[in-house]
C-alpha cells in the first residue's frame, strides 16, 4: 500500500477503501478529542499522536484497524481490552464492527496522564 510511505495522516488515510477510511477517520477524531494538545506524525509507517513522547499509534489493515496504546495502555483496561488484544501493545478492531470509541477515549486519556507525568519535553 502507498499508505506506508505517507508523509502525514491525511495521505495515509486517503489510500484506503471507503469503509476502512471511515473507521480510521473516526479513530483519529476520537483520539483528537481525548488528547487535543497532541500532535500528529507518521512514525513506524503509521499514524502516531505525540505528547511528551509517543502517545498512541493506529493503522489500517485488510481485516482490522490496529490500535497501539503501548502495553501500559492495555494493562490499565485489561478486562475491557481482552476481546481485542493481539499482542503486548496491540489491539485489533474488526472492520465490520463498530469501533469501541468510548474505550479508545478512556485509554487515550490514561496515556495522556502517564505521558505528562513523565516530564519529557513536548514533541519528543
Amino acid at each position: 500500500m502507498k499508505a506506508e510511505s505517507a508523509k502525514n495522516i491525511d495521505e495515509y488515510i486517503a489510500d484506503f477503501p471507503d469503509d476502512v477510511r471511515e473507521k480510521l477517520e473516526q479513530l483519529r477524531a476520537t483520539i483528537h478529542a481525548a488528547a487535543p494538545e497532541a500532535t500528529e506524525a507518521i512514525k513506524y509507517g503509521i499514524p502516531t499522536f505525540v505528547l511528551n513522547g509517543n502517545l498512541v499509534h493506529f493503522g489500517g489493515y485488510k481485516g482490522h484497524i490496529g490500535f497501539y496504546p503501548a502495553p501500559v495502555g492495555i494493562e490499565a483496561f485489561i478486562k475491557e481490552t481482552a476481546q481485542y488484544r493481539e499482542g503486548k501493545g496491540t489491539l485489533q478492531f474488526a472492520i465490520d464492527k463498530p469501533l469501541p470509541l468510548d474505550l479508545v477515549t478512556r485509554i487515550v486519556k490514561y496515556r495522556v496522564e502517564k505521558n505528562l507525568a513523565k516530564g519529557k519535553k513536548a514533541g519528543k
